[in-house]
């Protein structure tokens, strides 16, 4: 009985996996055939059905939106940031599949640096940079622009459940230039990367279950991977948090926050939970300011707390 309920499941799941295909597919067809600013205002339109109608994960979106940020906003509040938030994401897909075939020079102008600096001090000390930014804003373009822009980058990327999705995205990314380190090669692939002066960017805020470390996200004691800052501790080179914005025009910019430097006298695990403390706290800082750039859909306080934290 039980290896007949296993094949239906196993047959939904190809069926499922060639569904999101399709769709990254459409994305990646819509800059292809037209003007960037009208593929990208279309992208926002699939946003605005996929909350409005489909209603995907939007009641996981709004009560989100309600832990965060308390009485701040009303219910019709919530429900507009949430619906631009699913718009943005819509646009970033969109965004992301035109790397393909945009001019790293049309990056360049699409999307403006800011901060820079910071980077550049960082890597002339030789070891490396750790960036880390959040599923907020165009992530991917982000990326894609700051090898546009001449900085030497290195993606940790994981595995999705959905490998030909996967396989697709990673060829995007390649294509842009952009260095792959899978999770598999883990912490051989981030040394190496960093040992060459290369900027290896992390993101690092979905919820992390038991490999997690617990660190307040609006209040909230929330399981986050400890990898950025337990690579920052052994290599000695500090974490730089960064983030993208969406301006009225579609362009965008990308801000390069000071250093978190490393104490490496500290106790590990003490300095460990700082700096990742440390980045989660930039992060709020955004989303505070930026509610419609974040991805709320994602469950971020699902692991709950030991009772003696």
């Amino acid at each position: 009985m039980r290896k007949r309920e296993e094949k239906p499941i196993k047959a939904w799941k190809k069926i499922k996996h060639r569904l999101e295909l399709a769709g990254v597919y459409f994305m990646l067809a819509l800059p292809a055939l037209l003007p960037l600013k009208l593929a990208v205002k279309m992208g926002g339109w699939l946003g605005v059905l996929a909350f409005d109608l489909f209603r995907i994960r939007r009641r996981v979106s709004l009560d989100n939106l309600r832990r965060a940020f308390g009485d701040r906003y009303g219910e019709r509040e919530r429900i507009k940031i949430a619906r631009r938030s699913y718009v943005n994401f819509a646009k970033s897909m969109v965004e992301f599949a035109s790397v393909r075939s945009i001019s790293r020079e049309k990056l360049r102008k699409l999307v403006a640096l800011r901060g820079r600096e910071q980077v550049d001090e960082v890597l002339s000390r030789g070891k490396g940079a750790l960036i880390v930014t959040g599923h907020f804003g165009s992530w991917e373009f982000l990326g894609a622009a700051a090898v546009a822009h001449g900085m030497p980058a290195s993606f940790l990327v994981g595995d999705q459940s959905n490998r030909l999705v996967d396989d697709l995205m990673n060829k995007i990314r390649a294509h842009a230039g952009i260095g792959l380190i899978s999770r598999g090669v883990g912490a051989r692939g981030i040394f190496t990367a960093l040992k060459n002066n290369r900027m290896v960017a992390m993101l690092s805020d979905q919820d992390a279950r038991k490999a997690g470390i617990f660190v307040d996200f609006f209040g909230i004691p929330s399981s986050t991977y400890p990898g950025a800052a337990q690579f920052a501790y052994r290599a000695g080179t500090p974490i730089i948090f960064c983030y993208i914005v969406r301006n009225k025009d579609e362009s965008h910019e990308v801000f390069f926050l000071p250093p978190l430097e490393v104490n490496q006298d500290a106790a590990k695990q003490e300095e460990i939970l700082r700096l990742t403390a440390a980045h989660v706290q930039a992060l709020e800082e955004c989303v505070t300011r930026y509610p419609d750039h974040y991805f709320w859909p994602h469950r971020r306080w699902k692991t709950i707390p030991p009772a003696d934290l």
